[in-house]
């Protein structure tokens, strides 16, 4: 079960840019988009479809913006759009897609670098996201937690961690946010795989060629229940696809 977690950027954008040709190739079973960016009109997902996926989507409410999606080559048993809370579904941040052995939650983590309102904004969301899947965890198969976190767990998952002591995506607070969610019971599948290897990034600006130079941030993370973790035949990230300023990561389960 190969499971392939990608911020688009902008699903038009991405399909303009080869993405189906690439899933084609790619052939994940279940395959989840963060910020999809859908507009007033409705985003046109023929093309999953036609190589063979159910098709899920969570759009934020303003056009443009945010969103979800999860496209799996196999009938989920039960589909479940957003977290019951307006103020984050409202701006598309959670699809959860059930199967019989495990769960997919797909999630896009508000991103706070658009000041310190947005950045409080997101603090309250990390703590609302562990306590809510706190509460899911015993209703539901093991969970795999995919998606743009915007956070960074570790000096290893940025270019330059010294210069971003306090920068959104890397402060004290969200540091000991993630290692506090690993400690309930996930397991980061690509560190399990790579261990301490460094210089593997899931985003880079595009200002001054930084993906060239590979000066990046790992905010992509694929996170699997620790019982699924003897299950994890290989993880990594696909930084040569350039749909976005992201690229995809990849974990596959035995």
């Amino acid at each position: 079960m190969k499971i392939i977690s990608y911020n688009v950027n902008g699903l038009r954008s991405a399909l303009s840019k080869g993405l189906l040709d690439w899933v084609r190739e790619a052939a994940p079973d279940v395959l989840c988009l963060q910020e999809i960016k859908a507009g007033r009109e409705p985003l046109d997902v023929s093309g999953f479809e036609a190589l063979g996926y159910y098709a899920y989507l969570h759009p934020a409410a303003k056009p443009g913006y945010s969103g979800v999606a999860t496209f799996s080559k196999h009938k989920p048993n039960n589909i479940a759009v957003g977290c019951g809370t307006e103020c984050y579904d409202c701006e598309g941040r959670v699809l959860r897609v059930d199967f019989d052995e495990f769960s997919v939650l797909n999630t896009y983590m508000p991103s706070g670098t658009s000041g310190p309102e947005r950045q409080a904004f997101k603090v309250e969301w990390l703590h609302f996201f562990r306590q809510y899947v706190r509460d899911l965890r015993p209703t539901l198969p093991p969970l795999v937690i995919v998606g743009d976190f915007n956070c960074c767990q570790r000096e290893l998952d940025l270019h330059n961690p010294k210069a971003n002591q306090n920068s959104t995506g890397f402060t004290p607070e969200e540091r000991r946010w993630f290692a506090d969610f690993l400690a309930d019971g996930f397991t980061d599948s690509f560190r399990h795989h790579h261990g301490d290897a460094g210089g593997h990034y899931s985003w880079w600006t595009y200002r001054a060629g930084a993906r060239a130079r590979n000066v990046g941030w790992r905010l992509d993370h694929l996170l699997v229940d620790d019982a699924l973790q003897p299950r994890v035949a290989s993880a990594g990230l696909l930084p040569d696809v350039m749909h976005s300023d992201h690229c995809p990561a990849v974990v596959e389960l035995q």
